[in-house]
Order: C-alpha cells, then structure tokens, then sequence
C-alpha cells in the first residue's frame, strides 16, 4: 500500500479512535452520578459533531471495499457430533454389561473457514474445529448451507481442509505471509460466538510465535485484532485483502468469559497452504520429516563441559542407525544453534522446527562442535506415524504405537501413545489398553516412537512397561 493511503487509514483509525473514546466517557459519567429524588433544572448536554466526510479534501478512507471482496470467503462453520454417554464412562466391560444405560447425546459447535480454492470448493479451517464431528455444514456469506466433505486435517499444526460443492464461490488470494512486519495492518473475519460474520482490526504484535502453551508446532502471527470464539478458523487478511493467516486462538488466563485482552493468533498461510497441499497429495495426512536425534538442552553446566560461550542450543546425546542427522554427520556432543538461519535455543525449538518440515526436506543446521563452528547439510527422513507392537517385540503383538500429540509434549509428557489394542491379543492380555502412554520400558531410554523402536532393537530379556493411565502411572509387565 502507497504511503498516502497508508496515513489515510492511520488518520482515520486515530478519529475512530477518539471518537469511541469520547462516546465511552459521556455514557460513563452519565451512569455514576448519584440519584437524586428532587426535580433538577434540565441539563445542557454539550454536542457531539459527527466524523467528517473528508480529510484535506479527501474522501475519508475506508475498508469496506476491500471486506466486499473478502467477506464472500468466509464462512461459517456448524458441526454435529453423536456420542454416546454411560454412568460407568469408558470403560468397556460395564457398557458392555448394561447397554440399556447407555445414551446418545448430540453435541454442536460453532467456528469458521475460509474458502481459498473456489473452483474445487476447498475450504480450510482449524482441525479444533472439525474434530470428531459426524457431520459439518457451512453457510456461506449469501446465506447458502451445503454440507462439507472432509478432504484431511493434521492435528498437530491445528489445519484442516474440506471441501464444498457449489456454484459462484469467491476465495482469497494467498499473500506471503513471510513478508509480514510487526505493525503491519491486518483485519480479522469470522463468526464469533455464532453471531454472524464478524470484522475486527489490528495490527500484527509478533510474528513466529512458537511458546504459546498448549497448542502443538507453532510459527503463529500475533495480532491484537480480537478473535474470540467462534473466530477459529476464520481469515487474517492484510489491507490488500490477501489472506496472510488462518486465525486460531486468544490467549487469556482468565479464560474467554474475560473478554478480548489483545493476544490473539493465527497459523501463517504459507504453513497452512503447505499442510493443505500435503493433504491434498497424501490421502489427507501430513508426512513431517525428522533428523532421527535425541537431545537435551544446554544449561551452563553442559555449555562448560562442551566448550560454548553462552547456554544455548539444543545438544545431541543419540543418532539413530540410518537417520537423517546419522546421514549429514551429528555426533552426539554436538550442539545445534540454528537451522534454516533459525536461532535454536534448546531442544523444544529443534522439535518444533522438525515438525514443521515436510519429508524430504533440505535443512542446513549451524553446529558448535568441540566449541567450533561446523555447518552440516541434511535432507530430513520421513516420521513414522505409527508401529505395529509384533515389529518390535512379540510381547507387544496386538498393540499399535504412535507419536504423542504434540499438545500432550508441551504439557510436560514424554514417551509413545499406545493408539489401537486388539481384543484377545498378547498385549491385551499383558494389560496394555488403548490411549495408554508409555512413558519409560526397561529395554531402555526414549522420547519419541523412533527411541522406543531404537530401544527395543536387542528385545531384552525382561521387558516392563511405566505406563500412564487416566493421569495415573503404573508399570505393566509384558510377558
């Protein structure tokens, strides 16, 4: 945008601005002063001019033309959700036991989209969004409801993408969101507590925030343009109308009763149109690639033992047989300091780096080994999703094995899910149940499915299993 438009708008929001400001101060004092039962003179109320219709001779500028061709992208987004609810909870031998006790209750939600391919209909949103439902519909802008088909969703960046079939859809062009500046202007649509589409202004307060707690990989814009419930999903455009991010959530300590405090955030839309295209080549999955490393942060003890200036960086302590760090040629004692230019400052932001990678990905990592600078080249190998139990030990056949969600990581807990168990199968019977988290075995040391794989790599004579169940750990032996 040209400087002069740019000060028109700056202008413009300073008017609104103060005039908001002034109308908030009349209506307030009016509210505190005291009641009185005596008839008092009629007060002279002093005016209130209204906004002008030009500055310096000039029209007063204005988004709305820009929203006229934004707002058609953005829709709302309905989902239902059938779930069946038992006095016993989960647990499957008393529902099993006492079906009739058993009832269904249907649950809904509010959120929003953004279409961003009108030709194919495809519409992204949040995977909070569309988790678990049965059945999603959208309403368009000109009050049209189609029903949507999940295409795929990837959880752990919080992205999903459907699609809709219908005639005369606008999208949103896709603007760099890399290019993005701290106090750059950006407006926020979407349907905020189901009221209807909903606009919203502000600036961009930070740009690849990744310490937000709760929440899985992150590079989130931060804006504080209100996005409140329902906004989920919704567009971050710029003054251009290019859509530089999917909105997805506030951040409020006293929870969102407490009202918009200005910390809002919203995925970039180069992540979430890289997520879309993997889903889109992937059957509906993402394919993140990985170094195949353990590591552990450097604290100052690690920092003098190793040689470095300043506690920084993430330390490697395991290279995996046949990984992508095995390949570029880590060693364990050497600290990585950046990746792709990117500063790492410890463990949490390598992890959160590789997890925004795609398979196959060429990363360049900035090394202190010995305390010397090295710079290694890697092509990141493809994270496993899932393992089969019987691939790994005979004594966990029947179970299978996936990596944590990342949100589950960021709460402190490390170890591998335990995703599918078959009835009647070895593992069954060992006591492993589904939604299990292992978190240590005695074959070994890990963090992550690769390590518990790496672990079991000589199957030990004895194996057991600390297991954390409903919040509670306990240890299973496997025999």
């Amino acid at each position: 945008m040209h400087a002069p438009s740019t000060r028109k708008t700056l202008l413009a929001l300073t008017l609104a601005a103060a005039f908001g400001g002034f109308a908030a101060t009349a209506i307030r004092s009016g509210l505190d002063q005291p009641a009185h039962a005596e008839t008092a003179a009629p007060a002279v109320l002093p005016g209130i001019s209204a906004l002008p219709t030009t500055v310096a001779g000039q029209p007063l500028p204005s988004l709305a033309p820009m929203l006229e061709k934004v707002t058609p992208a953005v829709v709302s987004v309905r989902t239902r959700q059938v779930v069946r609810v038992s006095p016993f909870g989960d647990d499957p031998f008393f529902r099993r036991m006492f079906p009739e006790l058993t009832q269904q209750q249907l649950n809904q939600s509010l959120g929003s989209g953004v279409i961003v391919d009108a030709k194919n209909g495809y519409v992204l949103t949040n995977h909070h969004v569309i988790e678990g439902a049965d059945d999603v519909t959208v309403i368009l802008a000109d009050g049209r409801t189609v029903k949507a088909e999940f295409v795929g969703s990837d959880p752990d960046t919080d992205v999903a993408l459907m699609q809709i079939h219908a005639d005369n859809l606008t999208a949103i062009p896709l603007a760099d969101s890399d290019a993005l500046r701290v106090g750059d202007f950006v407006v926020a649509v979407g349907n905020p507590f189901g009221l209807g589409q909903t606009v919203t202004s502000g600036i961009v307060s930070a740009v690849g925030r990744s310490n937000v707690p709760g929440v899985g990989f992150q590079n989130f814009i931060q804006t504080d343009a209100s996005i409140n419930p329902g906004n989920s999903g919704g567009a971050l455009v710029n003054l251009n109308g290019q859509l530089v991010g999917i909105n997805t959530a506030s951040f409020n300590l006293q929870g969102s009763m407490a009202g918009n405090i200005g910390l809002g955030f919203a995925i970039p839309s180069d992540l979430a149109s890289g997520v879309m295209q993997q889903l889109l080549a992937n059957g509906g999955v993402v394919r993140r690639g990985t170094l195949g490393i353990e590591t552990q942060d450097v604290d100052e003890r690690i920092a003098k033992s190793l040689g470095l200036d300043v506690a920084r960086g993430a330390a490697v302590t395991r290279v995996y047989p046949e990984s992508a760090g095995k390949d570029a040629g880590l060693q364990p004692g050497d600290v990585i300091v950046a990746a792709n230019g990117r500063h790492i400052d410890n463990g949490e932001m390598l992890r959160n780096f590789q997890g925004l990678q795609p398979a196959n990905a060429k990363v360049t990592l900035d090394v202190r080994r010995d305390g010397k600078p090295l710079q290694l080249s890697a092509t990141l190998r493809e994270q496993p999703h899932e393992l089969e139990g019987k691939d790994l030990d005979p004594r966990l056949a029947g179970a299978s094995f996936a990596e944590l969600p990342e949100t589950a990581r960021r709460s402190g807990v490390s170890g591998v899910l335990v995703s599918e168990v078959a009835r009647g199968s070895r593992a069954e019977r060992n006591g492993l149940r589904k939604g299990d988290i292992v978190l240590a075995a005695s074959s070994g040391g890990f963090s992550d499915l690769p390590g518990f794989r790496a672990s079991l790599g000589n199957e030990p004579q004895q194996l057991v299993l600390r297991v954390l169940r409903g919040g509670r750990p306990g240890t299973l032996p496997m025999r």
